[in-house]
């Protein structure tokens, strides 16, 4: 079996320097994490440590007279090599996906999409996405892996999609990554389960180990 792709999405729980002390932490246990920042740590991350850092989100603008929105050129340019879209936390329209997607492809960021269920991965993945990642919303942020609620649906997953996928959702333990790539994932995206551990650098050594 392939080594899991690990993605932790810090999300706004961390602030300043504790996002970078946390990414650092992350880093001792692998740097081919990847870990999705606010924007405004992605240079700070991106450039004092070695993970893959992607950005929470980002806007289908043109460098111009854009006002609050992220520009993907001035995201690529602090040193992230891929975006998130779509999050459960953070949902776009299909209009605006397609724009956000065309945008991130044409400064060659990769692109990890959300998508709440297999129906919307289906057609998420006909945009060319580099990753969609399967979190069913009512499991966001709980106990309840999505690999323990949902095995079913993993399998499914697996089954319908052509390109890579990723789990998320609940997951808490190495059990839970390995149903996830027993059914066909590549890896798995979790959040909680490690940005509030007293011991993420434990809580991660936990997940990987064999």
């Amino acid at each position: 079996m392939m080594n899991p792709l690990i993605v932790v999405n810090l999300k706004t729980y961390q602030q300043g320097k504790e996002v970078l002390k946390l990414c650092r932490k992350i880093e001792k246990v692998s740097k081919d994490i990847v870990v999705g920042v606010q924007v405004g740590d992605v240079y700070e991350v991106a450039h004092k440590t070695s993970l893959k850092v992607y950005c929470q989100h980002v806007d289908a603008v043109e460098p111009g007279r854009n006002t609050g929105f992220v520009a993907v050129e001035g995201v690529k340019s602090d040193g992230a090599v891929g975006v998130f879209l779509n999050h459960s936390e953070h949902p776009l329209t299909w209009d605006v996906l397609k724009k956000t997607v065309l945008r991130c492809k044409e400064v060659g960021l990769k692109t990890l999409v959300f998508a709440g269920s297999l129906k919307d991965a289906k057609r998420i993945e006909k945009l060319g996405v580099d990753y969609v990642c399967i979190e069913p919303a009512e499991l966001v942020g709980g106990e309840v892996s999505v690999s323990t609620a949902r095995p079913e649906l993993i399998a499914e997953i697996g089954k319908k999609l052509k390109g890579k996928f990723l789990v998320g959702a609940g997951i808490h333990n190495h059990e839970d990554i390995e149903v996830a790539m027993k059914f066909g994932a590549s890896g798995v995206a979790l959040s909680s389960a490690v940005t509030t551990a007293k011991n993420p650098e434990k809580v991660l050594r936990k997940l990987l180990e064999k």
